[in-house]
């Protein structure tokens, strides 16, 4: 059976702004129902690196809060610390990072929590039936949440082609532990020709596994996966490799999803904004500009079916000019244009183990 998925364009007119839209959205969906009385209500979020500015505004955060509110919930907002070394890998930075970037008390009306503590260790390893693993660690934060409203921004991703809500689940409800769980398949090359010797990769390096003489080196005895040096090389001269095929990334993602909403049927609600539609993750101290037009904010109960009907309306959007999409106009998926990796197998192993279904029912409110 198709899941429903609400959709709210970037069309506005007095008395019906993109914030009231998000209520509309709230209350067609019916997602009231998904909080009881003085349920602790985690909404997930990305607070954006330091530096970027393509992830959701906090003023869209404050209308969930509010929502959340007058369902008689408890709402904190919440997200993971980082297994890369950026201005989010511990609370306290992630904190001021989130206040620094609008996240602060007095705009959204709720606390800030980090979900897994102060240095990422504070999570509970939660029993799933997967391909790859039979518990996945969770931070601790939301799997105490008796309910989540996840709030994912839709854009392109260095290593699963895009990102939205299953990501935001599966990445970002992980601890750090997790993360280096979901990211030991990647190992990633330095393309010589192409390096300058810079060094960035180096300083963002988790493990201390680069060495910078002129060029860059990679210990792969000490390489932990986790990818950042290929997005923070400004050359792009970092490649992220599989040593096996690159779905077992988006496998592993799902199998940690699965476990971040483990206990919570019919506690979990989810919204995609598909705005500024950057190229790469909000991860990065810096976004690109949007490739596409604004779409709009989609919600529904089925993050399987968010993600799908998400994908197709961002495919479906002409390339904007002098983007890193320039002169691709005819490409039928837009995001393995740009990554080079095909990212409709999460959706496919999504569907396969349960968490929703990728057929859906779009409705324009």
């Amino acid at each position: 059976m198709a899941s429903e998925v609400f959709w709210a364009d970037m069309r506005t007119k007095k008395g019906k702004n993109l914030v009231n839209k998000v209520a509309g959205l709230w209350r067609k969906a019916g997602f009231k129902r998904a909080i009881a009385d003085q349920d602790l209500v985690a909404v997930k979020i990305h607070f954006g690196e330091k530096g970027n500015l393509a992830y959701i505004n906090p003023v869209f955060a404050r209308q969930i809060v509010e929502l959340v509110k007058a369902s008689k919930g408890m709402p904190f907002l919440t997200d993971s610390n980082t297994l890369y070394v950026g201005s989010r890998s511990n609370a306290v930075e992630h904190l001021q990072t989130a206040i620094e970037n609008g996240f602060a008390y007095a705009v959204v009306g709720a606390p800030v929590i980090i979900a897994d503590g102060l240095k990422g260790k504070d999570y509970y390893e939660v029993p799933i039936e997967g391909k790859h693993f039979r518990q996945v660690k969770i931070s601790s934060a939301i799997y105490h949440a008796d309910s989540m409203v996840v709030m994912s921004h839709f854009k392109g991703h260095e290593l699963t082609a895009f990102g939205g809500t299953i990501k935001n689940l599966g990445m970002g409800c992980g601890s750090p532990g997790g993360k280096q769980m979901m990211h030991s398949d990647v190992l990633p090359e330095v393309q010589e020709e192409k390096c300058v010797g810079c060094g960035l990769c180096r300083r963002w390096c988790p493990a201390e596994a680069i060495t910078v003489n002129e060029k860059a080196s990679i210990d792969a005895g000490l390489c932990i996966g986790c990818g950042e040096c290929t997005v923070t090389c400004p050359e792009r001269a970092i490649k992220a490799s599989f040593k096996s095929d690159p779905v077992v990334l988006q496998e592993k993602i799902v199998e940690f999803a699965l476990g971040a909403v483990k206990d919570k049927k019919d506690k979990c609600v989810y919204f995609n904004f598909l705005t500024h539609v950057a190229p790469e993750c909000d991860c990065n101290s810096w976004n690109d500009a949007a490739i596409i037009p604004d779409v709009g904010i989609l919600a529904s109960w089925d993050p399987v079916a968010l993600d799908q009907a998400s994908l197709d309306l961002a495919n479906a959007q002409p390339a904007l000019p002098g983007t890193r999409l320039d002169g691709r106009d005819n490409v039928k998926d837009k995001f393995q244009a740009i990554s080079g990796y095909d990212g409709t197998h999460l959706l496919r192993y999504a569907e396969e183990v349960g968490l929703g279904t990728r057929e859906y029912k779009l409705i324009k409110i």
